[in-house]
């Protein structure tokens, strides 16, 4: 049987009981994988519960909800993920009978969210669903063998219903998607760190105190508890071992009466369980078993490790050091507790960790960008990164800031200029960056045309400045991450117009209609002796702030006649996000930095039109026509966008963008 390695896990509500303890297990004993850890801290969680993993660098947490399909597309894109561990969920079931509806969000649309997530980027190689063994239903009390994992589903609450309706939405993408997904179905879990609005922990609290220990109905309801480190060892073995569109029951053979649980909690306390069991209102509906056959699991080489009598101890003994740990939960040891509208419970958020972080999506155009924001104020890894750049006043520099602030990413920019090269050595002197954003050029005012008249100083700074930089980032080790231009090239016999057939980076380039095109072309020629230099080639740049006029759309939505010609583009807030990404990554070489495919100036005007202002017209002229009116010629054409996809197969399409990223959200701003 092959054995799978990960390399990077995203763990959803990890910072609750079991996820917990599989997070800190594999943090622990695998530290070539990195561990992020996706969490919203709804009241049953605790960063606190994450301790153990604080110090390692292949860890990270990251506070948000899974049912934010932009926060979850940007964490598999940015953070590779090709593992997913989906813990997150309600789970209480006296819960679901006073809110049910939480429960189809948080377990029904949730899970739909990450499995939307995971088809669209199309870089997961597992997806492990963890269930419960309620979706079964009841077992007869008289059954010999369990439920095996081919049993039909017959939930009997809401808790287990959404469950098995989760179940049923990753089944339906593995089949129609080809997900590699696997599902498992757990009997009750028990042991330190879990909320004590369940049984165990209830009861340990409530002993604790000298307070009545309250059973539903008369206690002969049957269920079987296995202690949470074995089941994070199952976890574990089934990431590894566990086959592709298969169901594992992780479950016990050793069934217990809620009454005799009561007792030996009262022995543990030396407590007359005649005296402090009290029998109270069962649920509206409470199965009496749960059975299940686990032998495919103990298949694979699992079995469970820790008696009733030695887990029991343990959680005892953790509860008793650790009273407080949950802050106040007087409201969870009722016997009926509603604790599922109070996120936060016991909980200081600020006390994140070191290599804790916060992302959220920021929808907003009014700042020019739309762009996933990060708060981190602790973070290791984040602290670890400063980055120098270079082009402060510049249109792409200046967004770089914005974007370093809302990743809270240390940054300064260049004061020195990039021909100076003593100037640039007193950057990286008084600054010490981790990497380095060259964002600085000259592409002329109002257009290239400039450029025609100013050779000189084109050549001074496009071609001289950036391999100064260049050549002083290698003296220093330093990564430079030189924002680039694809209009080097333009459609040929081996690349016509409208066939698809886009510029590899390979490609020599082909366009010296202008001379801004000339510096560039030869810059990047010179630049491919440099190992230590990321080459992005930009093109015909748009943004959500339609008012800036370096705005690719924002020209042509100006101009008294516009050709029509099909291109490739770059949408920034899309774009510069994974540039920064890139940056981490230490990416090298030439990169054709645009969107995949080609739209025409009609097409987005087409957009504006409809997005934008209804009454919004214009008029197109040819190349000849176009010609008479500017000095230099400009670039058309196709480049090919594949390498940049495989790298981030989140990466969408130009049209799917423009929408997604600038033309849907400055609707929502103009009717709002």
């Amino acid at each position: 049987m092959a054995t799978y390695k990960p390399k990077n896990i995203l763990i959803t509500g990890a910072a609750g009981f079991i996820a917990c303890h599989v997070a800190n297990r594999l943090i622990r004993n695998y530290p070539g994988y990195k561990i992020v850890v996706l969490d919203k801290l709804d009241y049953c969680s605790n960063l606190k519960n994450l301790n153990p993993s604080r110090s390692y660098p292949n860890f990270k947490f990251i506070k948000g909800d899974i049912a934010s399909a932009d926060l979850v597309n940007y964490i598999l894109v940015t953070e590779s993920i090709d593992t997913i561990m989906h813990f997150a969920a309600q789970t209480h079931v006296d819960n679901s009978f006073g809110n049910s509806f939480e429960f189809t969000k948080n377990n029904i649309y949730g899970t739909h969210v990450l499995l939307e997530a995971c088809k669209v980027t199309g870089q997961i190689k597992r997806f492990i669903h963890v269930s419960t063994d309620e979706v079964y239903g009841e077992t007869d009390e008289d059954a010999i063998v369990g439920n095996h994992e081919a049993s039909q589903l017959l939930p009997t609450n809401p808790y287990s219903a959404t469950k098995a309706g989760a179940e049923m939405l990753v089944m339906a993408y593995g089949r129609s998607y080809g997900l590699p997904v696997i599902t498992t179905r757990g009997n009750n879990v028990y042991g330190p760190n879990q909320f004590p609005e369940k049984l165990i922990p209830k009861f340990i609290l409530l002993a604790m105190k000298g307070q009545t220990l309250p059973i539903h109905g008369d206690g002969s309801n049957v269920r079987s508890y296995l202690y949470c480190e074995d089941v994070a060892e199952a976890f574990e073995i089934i990431l590894h071992k566990g086959e592709i569109g298969h169901v594992y029951n992780i479950g016990t053979d050793k069934e217990r009466r809620v009454i005799d649980v009561a007792k030996n909690i009262c022995e543990l306390f030396s407590l007359d369980p005649n005296v402090v069991i009290k029998f109270v209102d069962n649920r509206p509906f409470n199965d009496q078993r749960y059975f299940l056959n686990h032998q495919k699991l103990n298949n694979l080489g699992w079995s469970e490790r820790t008696t009733w009598e030695e887990g029991l101890r343990k959680t005892m003994e953790w509860y008793v050091k650790n009273p407080d740990w949950w802050g106040d939960v007087s409201g969870a040891l009722v016997p009926h507790p509603r604790m599922l509208m109070m996120p936060g419970v016991g909980k200081n958020s600020s006390d994140v960790g070191s290599n804790a972080s916060s992302y959220a999506s920021n929808n907003s155009a009014h700042n020019g960008m739309v762009v996933p924001s990060v708060n981190n104020n602790h973070s290791t890894q984040k602290s670890s990164l400063k980055f120098l750049i270079y082009g402060k006043t510049g249109w792409i520099g200046g967004l770089l800031g914005k974007l370093c602030d809302k990743q809270e990413i240390p940054f300064e920019y260049g004061k020195g200029r990039l021909q100076e090269r003593s100037q640039l050595l007193a950057d990286i002197r008084n600054v010490k960056p981790t990497h380095i954003l060259n964002a600085a050029g000259v592409t002329g005012r109002p257009n290239v045309d400039w450029c025609e008249l100013h050779k000189p100083e084109t050549i001074r700074t496009n071609v001289v400045g950036t391999l100064t930089l260049a050549d002083v980032c290698r003296e220093h080790g330093l990564l430079m991450v030189n924002f680039a231009t694809g209009c080097i090239f333009e459609y040929d016999y081996n690349h016509p117009i409208e066939s698809g057939i886009g510029f590899k980076e390979e490609d020599k380039p082909n366009f010296t209609g202008s001379f801004y095109s000339k510096t560039k072309a030869m810059v990047e020629e010179l630049l491919k002796e440099y190992d230590n230099v990321c080459t992005l080639r930009v093109r015909m740049p748009i943004s959500s702030d339609l008012n800036n006029p370096r705005n690719f759309i924002t020209k042509i939505a100006r101009y008294d006649k516009v050709v029509n010609i099909p291109n490739s583009m770059t949408v920034l807030d899309e774009l510069l996000p994974i540039s920064i990404e890139m940056a981490k990554r230490n990416c090298k070489g030439i990169w054709n930095f645009t969107n995949p495919g080609v739209v025409s100036h009609n097409e987005i005007l087409e957009m504006y039109r409809d997005y934008i202002d209804p009454t919004f017209k214009w008029t197109n002229f040819t190349l000849e026509e176009q010609a008479k009116v500017i000095v230099a010629p400009r670039s058309n054409n196709e480049m090919d966008a594949s390498k940049l996809k495989n790298e981030f197969p989140e990466l969408l399409s130009i049209k799917e963008s423009l929408i997604k990223y600038v033309f849907g959200p400055n609707k929502k701003n103009l009717t709002a």
